[in-house]
């Protein structure tokens, strides 16, 4: 009896949800953490600075969802008016059209007669399935989901937001830029950890790039808050 084969599980098959994932965490932490800092750098109250932070996950997460949501739409839509054309081609002039996807496998290292072979077949078998793959890149795995993308990214925003708004609820006023700075140092390696682990990257290079990030933009938001920061006490 044959063995059934069993495809791999690669980690490019989970590229599109750990992606808006990991931007929506990143953009949560970062930016309530920044608006935390930034206010706190200003001489705020405690309750100032807890609305501050609430306002920006707030706001934040209902950016972050329709920026993504917009993002991957025009991308869908520029993905279904190429099928579109692509469908309309084939039914025009599928010879010409499958010449051009023979041109294809030929320039990836097959004879010109396996090549023709080969594209005859999957043109019989999925015309615009074929083309989609190969000719404009389009396949299952990097196609666009506008509302997955938007959940994803606006999800992770609220769990990363509301790390260092905890922080700002629980923790006092007095050396509150160290304690944002410090814990969302914190949160961050534990997210360029677990980013690097579900996509099987280096581990060390995503944390030192969400914690290079993560510092200059805490940095930046102190100075702005007290350079331009009015105290309210």
């Amino acid at each position: 009896m044959e063995k059934e084969i069993q495809f791999e599980d690669h980690f490019i098959n989970r590229s599109n949800w750990i992606r808006a994932s990991v931007l929506g965490a990143n953009d949560g932490i970062l930016s309530v953490a920044s608006i935390a800092v930034g206010v706190a750098a200003a001489g705020s109250t405690k309750e100032v600075l807890i609305l501050a932070s609430l306002a920006g996950l707030v706001a934040g997460v209902f950016a972050m969802a329709a920026g993504e949501y917009v993002s991957v739409s025009s991308q869908s839509d520029i993905e279904a008016a190429d099928l579109k054309r692509e469908a309309r081609e084939l039914e025009e002039m599928p010879e010409e059209e499958m010449r051009e996807l023979a041109k294809i496998y030929e320039k990836r290292g097959l004879t010109p007669a396996l090549a023709l072979e080969v594209a005859q077949q999957l043109h019989d078998h999925n015309a615009l399935e074929a083309h989609a793959r190969d000719e404009l890149g389009i396949n299952e795995i990097m196609k666009a989901y506008p509302f997955q993308a938007a959940f994803a990214s606006g999800a992770s925003f609220v769990v990363g937001g509301a790390l260092p708004l905890l922080v700002s609820i629980f923790l006092p006023l007095q050396f509150m830029m160290y304690y944002q700075y410090g814990f969302t140092l914190i949160f961050l390696v534990i997210l360029g950890y677990l980013s690097a682990r579900g996509g099987g990257s280096n581990i060390l290079n995503s944390i030192v790039r969400v914690t290079v990030w993560g510092t200059l933009a805490m940095v930046a938001s102190a100075l702005t808050g007290y350079l331009f920061g009015v105290n309210v006490n």
